[in-house]
């Protein structure tokens, strides 16, 4: 199992001209996330929601050319957990915003994954490993700058 994580002040790391989020903004940016995460996620080619559940939804993505289903469940403000239910790469992957000591808002994504087919310590998982953190790490980053594209537009 790997486990990667990566925390960033949402309106700190801010550029010049970028407008300050909201905790509501943020939210409803990890909602269009979960239900469309081609404009947050550059690995991913794929995102489609096969059926809403009751507090989330299921959808079938595809990453680096791998075909996966997830369960999204939503915690309405808090934070998004993405479960894998097929494909070759089996865990948990969270996105919670926070606050701070100092009041801060943060966002943080938190994945625990692993290859199905390799095991723990072998070649192939530490290429995994080396990729994974690249993608998803980014992939925080990533989130921000679309959400505020999207209040940019007036899509938040």
């Amino acid at each position: 199992m790997l486990y990667v994580a990566k925390e960033v002040s949402v309106n700190g790391s801010r550029k010049p001209g970028e407008p300050v989020l909201s905790r509501s903004q943020v939210w409803k940016g990890l909602e269009l996330k979960a239900g469309n995460a081609l404009p947050f996620v550059a690995a991913m080619s794929k995102c489609e929601v096969v059926e809403l559940t009751e507090n989330g939804l299921i959808r079938d993505i595809e990453i680096r050319g791998q075909a996966a289903r997830e369960r999204i469940t939503f915690y309405p403000g808090k934070k998004v957990v993405f479960l894998r239910l097929s494909g070759p790469v089996d865990g948990l992957i969270t996105n919670e915003i926070l606050e701070g000591k100092d009041g801060d808002m943060r966002l943080r994504f938190s994945f625990a994954l692993q290859l199905v087919d390799a095991d723990s310590g072998s070649p192939q998982e530490q290429e995994f490993g080396m990729m994974m953190e690249q993608d998803y790490a980014a992939a925080v980053d990533s989130t921000l700058s679309a959400i505020r594209q999207a209040v940019n537009s007036g899509k938040l």
